[in-house]
């Protein structure tokens, strides 16, 4: 199946990075009839915008106010959201995270246009093994407000009779280009290298579990070019349900140190600090996603290697400040 390039594709937090991602694979797969919609604040993230190819942008805001009077929109991809994991004000978050995608998806429905929304890995809690889609969702106990949100929609979708016709995506820790305008929820990837540039080392969060040595805490990384491709193929397979998005692979915080360095061609110089007293009781020492359901559905392509992934994002985008579409700048893939 392919998604129908004669009605117009929907792309909301486009400027964000994955969203932005999105339309740069959708534009190099030939797609330009796209409509971008976010929410341009004082951030750089505009910047994001500048390379793709797209048709109109509208405002979230306007967005909300006027989707009933859209028409020709084939395909939704709703990635707009308050993404930060530390956020506390709920009213905020239940307008933007879960009010809104819950009127964005019946809109769609309605009008017989695909949905693919952002859930997020996050509404599976403090678990740390058996990240599965077929989990039953009042099991899950999600440990922030920005995961509860997202929760609380797959919830709504499955309760409503919904959900096996969206896509519901659960992306785990996604890094790459795009993504300097997110401040504290930028990845360790952006965080570390301009760290390391202007201190020479790299400083990690010490491990206060036996089990776990310092920088062997495990992740399940995935590039953010992965996670686009990733996410077309569910809309072009018309997927439904819940789906894992991430390697299938878990690595630890040394793995990806080391791959930082490497991709700056420096020796490794890491130090472990005390992890603060709040996040200790909170902190995830493991996360890896099964991505069983996602290969059943049709994604077959390889992952991008994590070695790669990063030495690819730091030479190609990072040390130049280029964005996705820059390509006729760099090297990149």
């Amino acid at each position: 199946m392919a998604i129908d390039g004669k009605r117009r594709i929907l792309v909301t937090g486009a400027a964000g990075m994955i969203g932005s991602a999105i339309v740069w694979r959708l534009n190099r797969m030939g797609y330009d009839r796209i409509l971008l919609s976010d929410r341009l604040d004082t951030s750089e993230k505009w910047r994001n915008l500048v390379p793709l190819r797209y048709l109109d942008y509208i405002d979230a805001d306007d967005l909300q106010a006027t989707s009933h009077t859209l028409t020709d929109i084939g395909t939704v991809f709703h990635l707009g959201a308050c993404s930060a994991t530390t956020e506390k004000d709920s009213a905020f978050l239940m307008r933007n995270n879960f009010e809104y995608t819950k009127k964005l998806a019946h809109w769609a429905l309605d009008h017989q246009a695909r949905f693919v929304y952002a859930s997020s890995a996050a509404t599976y809690g403090a678990r740390e093994d058996d990240f599965r889609e077929d989990l039953p969702l009042d099991s899950l106990r999600p440990l922030n407000m920005y995961g509860y949100s997202k929760h609380l929609f797959d919830q709504y979708a499955e309760n409503a009779g919904l959900l096996q016709h969206l896509t519901g995506l659960k992306y785990f820790n996604v890094f790459g280009p795009n993504e300097d305008h997110k401040g504290d929820m930028r990845s360790v990837v952006h965080k570390a290298f301009h760290q390391i540039r202007s201190t020479g080392k790299l400083e990690l969060f010490q491990s206060h579990r036996p089990d776990f040595a310092d920088g062997c805490q495990e992740r399940d990384f995935l590039y953010v070019k992965d996670a686009a491709a990733m996410s077309i193929r569910l809309a072009e397979e018309n997927a439904g349900g819940l789906y894992n998005l991430g390697s299938g692979q878990a690595h630890t915080w040394l793995d990806l140190a080391h791959a930082i360095f490497a991709a700056l061609d420096l020796a490794p110089n890491i130090h472990f600090i005390p992890m603060p007293e709040q996040l200790q009781g909170k902190y995830q020492y493991r996360t890896c996603a099964s991505i069983g359901k996602l290969r059943a559905a049709g994604y077959t392509e390889a992952i991008t290697p994590l070695a790669y992934a990063v030495a690819d994002y730091v030479r190609n985008y990072l040390i130049g400040d280029q964005r996705l579409g820059d390509e006729s700048r760099s090297n990149s893939k």
